[in-house]
């Protein structure tokens, strides 16, 4: 990795945050790898004391798993565990999108739609990971319009597991266009604070989502096999 260039102190751990987030979700770093260390201080130009902070932040997230003496690993599931936590996560939005649709505040309500323009402007631009970042806001938005601490709390703790998956959920063009065509119908059901709507839409949602990943995960296994 080339150097970039140092970060304002102000933001340091966000970005740093974010960075490796974005990093291992776009594939720079694959399930079960290990991250290098100082090759991230020297790309970042920080020392280890805040990438270290960053790790841990990760961790907290599942993003990354902390090896006691032996490094930092990008967390890796089975098939199946995704699965499952596509089925809970389900559930938990689905929920969340019920709620949100009675206590969300109007101004909340336009937030969500100004994200979703802007999401839709990125997707006619072709530009996937800025898409990513803003469909993960407006999901993030209704599970905190939902005010319910404990339901947040679970969902943040399974979300990040499987967050380079949901990404890999829109790779392929026709997902990616029919995902657009979802979440259209979410704000159109929140705008309209209709929740067995925006309850049935989520779960479909999160469904679809884990349908192509899971294409996705097998194609990925397939190509793999043949070229060893």
């Amino acid at each position: 990795m080339a150097r970039r260039k140092p970060i304002a102190r102000r933001t340091l751990h966000d970005e740093i945050v974010s960075s490796l987030r974005d990093m291992i979700t776009a594939d720079e770093f694959p399930p079960g790898s290990k991250l290098p260390e100082k090759s991230l201080c020297d790309y970042f130009g920080v020392s280890r004391t805040p990438l270290r902070e960053a790790f841990k932040v990760l961790a907290a997230e599942g993003i990354v798993e902390l090896l006691p003496s032996r490094g930092v690993r990008v967390t890796q599931q089975t098939l199946e565990d995704i699965e499952e936590i596509f089925e809970v996560l389900g559930v938990l939005e689905a929920l969340s999108g019920d709620l949100s649709c009675l206590r969300m505040s109007d101004d909340e309500i336009a937030r969500v739609r100004e994200l979703h323009e802007r999401m839709v402007d990125h997707f006619n631009k072709g530009e996937r990971l800025p898409y990513f970042h803003l469909n993960q806001q407006i999901h993030e938005c209704i599970m905190a319009g939902a005010g319910n601490r404990h339901l947040a709390e679970v969902y943040t703790r399974l979300s990040g597991k499987v967050r380079r998956t949901r990404y890999l959920s829109s790779l392929s063009e026709r997902r990616w266009k029919q995902a657009v065509g979802e979440h259209a119908a979410m704000i159109n059901a929140l705008e309209n604070r209709d929740g067995e709507r925006l309850f049935r839409i989520l779960r479909e949602h999160l469904k679809n989502k884990a349908d192509a990943a899971r294409a996705t995960l097998l194609a990925a296994e397939a190509e793999q096999h043949e070229t060893k």
